[in-house]
């Protein structure tokens, strides 16, 4: 693929991942708002964000074995459309059962890294651009990073438009910028790997076998595949497949608890003001940001494998001193915004790491896999925390036992996964 169609799928991937994250994270910032206007006390709403993650696992499960079956560009416009309809429907929300239906199509929008990774990872092994091919990681960190830049803007929005068009209008103003990137993603073309899987299924289906088997075996790629879901489960993928999930689901502990519900440990764990807890977010996610393109280089250097496991370990033990010992702003702002350095940069290595662990027959369904793994982890999160508050416990003892050490654990289970191959394709 030439330079300049390579820098263009870059840009727009990482757009489309920043806006998808805005939708994804606007729900769990505009949580205690939305709790207020319909007079949800602590556990319904933590009930109700559960039941979201259950539906949001459903749709984000499909998207792999779709996005391998119609091809790397047509999954990325899937996703940053559901993103678009779930920001639209949201600000008509009724009532807390439409609300969970409704934000079940963001599982569309969180499925975005995976396809955005699978694709990426096949366009970076096959591109003209020197510079992007000997920085992958690091290159695609800065795409990833958009999860702290969307949480940002999250932030922002909210701080800048509720208090002029409420809740409601928040969700609606986000549907534009989802549709422009929406169209813009149908003038990128197809990765030359899924191409030849192209290939390969027409000459199948015309009963030209011989010469499929030629043209595989031609490029170094399982003529036969086994279907993509049972392929991620076998040979050296299934390792990878149960460390990577088991961490996977584990460390979004962390992530439900300090990213997606950042605001509500903050005002109801720290007890800093909704106002502030904004701002604070803010700065935290600034900083995150530059942990996704610190730990996308590391990990081109030392390894992906142990830079994810180093990075989940320091931010549970940092989080764990947010809930625990900080005193006054100050402390808050520094321990929350190390915390999230360290959690959510990691994630710059990880999905790229991912990519490599499987080919190109099933790449995007082993993404997905361990990319929908994050709603069972926020539903269980979720449910624990649920019952913790509703059994008299508060927000910020259950975010030490939950998120903290649940940060902390995924980073040892990612040690038992094997080092990826170089991506051949």
């Amino acid at each position: 693929m030439g330079v300049r169609a390579t820098r263009k799928a870059t840009t727009i991937a990482f757009f489309a991942w920043l806006f998808a994250v805005f939708d994804y994270i606007m729900f769990g910032t505009l949580l205690p708002q939305i709790s207020s206007s319909f007079g949800w006390d602590d556990a319904t709403a933590s009930f109700i964000s559960t039941l979201v993650s259950v539906t949001t696992a459903v749709i984000a499960l499909a998207v792999g074995p779709i996005t391998d079956r119609i091809g790397r560009r047509k999954g990325m416009i899937l996703t940053v459309s559901g993103t678009a309809v779930a920001s639209a429907l949201s600000a008509v929300t009724p009532s807390a059962a439409y609300l969970i239906g409704v934000r079940s199509l963001g599982g569309l929008g969180l499925s975005e890294q995976a396809v955005n990774a699978t694709y990426l990872n096949e366009i970076y092994a096959v591109t003209d651009d020197e510079a992007i091919k000997r920085r992958r990681g690091l290159i695609y960190s800065l795409v990833q990073g958009g999860w702290p830049l969307g949480v940002l803007l999250a932030s922002a929005w909210v701080a800048i438009f509720l208090p002029t068009i409420g809740w409601r209008g928040c969700f609606l103003l986000a549907v534009f910028p989802a549709v422009l990137i929406a169209l813009m993603r149908r003038g990128l073309r197809e990765s030359p790997q899924f191409e030849l899987e192209l290939q390969l299924r027409a000459l199948r289906k015309r009963g030209r076998h011989a010469e499929a088997t030629e043209l595989a075996r031609s490029y170094g790629v399982d003529e036969r595949p086994a279907a993509p879901l049972t392929a991620i489960f076998k040979g050296q993928a299934l390792r990878n497949t149960l460390v990577l999930g088991l961490a996977w689901f584990i460390n979004w502990f962390g992530i439900q608890l300090f990213s997606v519900l950042g605001t509500t440990v903050l005002t109801e764990g720290k007890h800093v003001s909704f106002t502030n807890s904004l701002v604070l977010l803010i700065v935290a996610n600034a900083v995150g940001y530059v942990g996704y393109v610190t730990h996308g280089f590391l990990g081109d250097r030392l390894g992906r494998r142990n830079v994810i496991a180093f990075g989940w370990i320091i931010s549970g033990i940092l989080f764990a001193l947010m809930l625990t010992v900080a005193n006054g702003t100050i402390s808050v702002v520094i321990l929350y915004s190390l915390g999230l350095f360290f959690l959510i940069g990691p994630y710059a290595a990880l999905l790229f790491y991912m990519g490599e662990c499987y080919d190109t027959t099933c790449r995007a369904t082993g993404t997905a896999f361990l990319n929908a793994l994050s709603q069972p982890g926020a539903i269980v999160a979720g449910a624990i925390v649920t019952g913790m508050l509703a059994s008299g416990s508060n927000w910020g003892h259950a975010a030490l036992m939950v998120g903290a050490v649940g940060t902390f654990v995924s980073g040892f289970i990612m040690f038992g996964a094997r080092k990826a191959p170089l991506l051949q394709g």
